[in-house]
């Protein structure tokens, strides 16, 4: 079993049925994030204050 099938990845709930999604994971200390649509290609790890940056910029942006 590889790192990446060892982690609990989820989507958000708004998220629709379709497969144009991104998922996470929690790591200790960092948020792993992959592609629905090619979980196969692995993960992005972001360290825990680059993850909570992206989503401070992303709900700024869409306020």
């Amino acid at each position: 079993m590889n790192e990446t099938t060892s982690l609990n990845f989820r989507k958000s709930s708004y998220s629709g049925s379709g497969n144009n999604c991104v998922e996470i994971a929690d790591v200790p200390g960092a948020s792993a994030v992959r592609d629905t649509q090619n979980r196969q290609a692995g993960h992005l790890l972001f360290p825990g204050t680059e993850w909570t940056a992206l989503l401070t910029a992303a709900r700024t942006d869409h306020a």
